[in-house]
């Protein structure tokens, strides 16, 4: 009696435990009796903010949105130009190439006419010119003179673009269930949207950005990532319950640096590009400014899920919660039967065993006909 009592007890625990995971898990926390639907998403970026440079080269010049904010606009993404090396008046012609281990000659012999490399600036002539008082290189037909990108600057030329604000402007809509908000809610009037600056203390939903705050956020310096560029993440998370009002469906933000941080370990570390500006001088020859310009790419990564109460998944759950109370009594059977000590006393109380008696070759059964 008390080993009955032992298995039924197992039984009920088993059983409880089974109900509260269906209960508290799946109901509860999973909200099981709801119809899911993920986001779709639309984003617009705007960025804000001057700066003063004054170089020998440049002299004085001030830097705005229009400069530094290529190319204008991206799908959910805003690239924000913090470093340069500008070669300015190139023209067509030629010229010497850089030195490198395939472009160094002592003579016409080492250079090839029409020869182009993987990293060349240009076509080889098939003549050996000076580079310098002590480099010979081959001469090239390309824009010249070529671009020296050896020395990448320190500080990043556009330092002070960490005071830089990003406005982010966030479409969502849930299309099952027809709903849809957008990050700039309608609790913000346009007097707080032109002083707020994101804070996740104080101004959580203000969806204007300060550079040097994301930076922050993401455990980053941006003085450092400024020199070669990177990229950073800006997520905006929608978990809605609309089964609640639909004021509390709000964003929440976060950031994180999605690109290796770490040059020592990257062979081509940070975020760059070229792009050049043309223009003709008096003489109507056709020049250029080349322009390698490292940055910032903040991609806006917009994520979520909403869910409202249907009866199907919650009959389909509860269902689900049913047969497995009756897996309840098949385990305990399997415990009791294979893995207990008293596992044979079990056994013979389970089952009841009846011998077979042999029938009698002259014996009937039933009325005879």
């Amino acid at each position: 009696m008390i080993r009955s009592r032992k298995v039924g007890l197992m039984n009920r625990l088993v059983q409880l435990g089974i109900l509260a995971y269906v209960v508290g898990w799946v109901f509860i926390w999973e909200k099981g009796y709801q119809e899911i639907d993920s986001v779709v998403s639309s984003v617009t970026i705007k960025v804000k903010g001057v700066t003063v440079t004054n170089t020998s080269t440049l002299g004085p010049r001030v830097w705005d949105v229009a400069d530094y904010v290529i190319p204008p606009q991206e799908e959910n993404t805003v690239f924000i130009m913090t470093n340069m090396i500008m070669t300015l008046n190139q023209t067509q012609g030629s010229c010497p190439e850089l030195p490198d281990n395939k472009t160094v000659c002592k003579s016409e012999e080492d250079c090839h006419a029409g020869y182009v490399g993987t990293h060349s600036n240009g076509v080889q002539t098939g003549n050996c010119i000076k580079y310098n008082g002590s480099i010979k290189t081959c001469e090239i037909y390309a824009w010249c003179p070529v671009e020296d990108d050896t020395n990448v600057p320190r500080p990043a030329f556009l330092k002070d673009a960490e005071n830089f604000t990003i406005l982010v402007k966030n479409n969502i809509w849930y299309p099952k269930f027809n709903f849809a908000k957008r990050n700039i809610l309608p609790s913000i009037n346009s007097t707080y949207l032109k002083g707020c600056i994101y804070d996740a203390q104080t101004d959580p939903f203000c969806p204007i950005f300060r550079i040097q705050k994301i930076m922050e956020a993401a455990g980053q310096n941006f003085q450092e990532m400024a020199v070669e560029g990177g990229i950073m993440g800006l997520q905006i998370k929608w978990n809605c319950d609309l089964d609640k009002a639909a004021s509390l469906c709000v964003p929440r933000y976060s950031f994180r640096r999605l690109d290796d941080k770490n040059s020592k370990y990257t062979v081509s570390p940070g975020y760059n590009f070229r792009f050049a500006k043309y223009y003709r001088d008096t003489s109507g020859l056709e020049a250029r400014t080349l322009i390698k310009a490292y940055g910032i790419r903040f991609d806006v990564i917009v994520f979520g899920k909403a869910g409202k109460f249907d009866i199907i998944p919650t009959m389909i759950n509860i269902g689900s919660g049913l047969a497995l109370l009756g897996v309840a009594t098949v385990l305990c059977d399997i415990i009791v039967l294979y893995f207990m000590k008293r596992r044979h006393f079990y056994r013979e109380k389970k089952y009841k065993y009846v011998e077979d008696y042999e029938l009698g070759g002259n014996s009937t059964y039933g009325t005879q006909p």
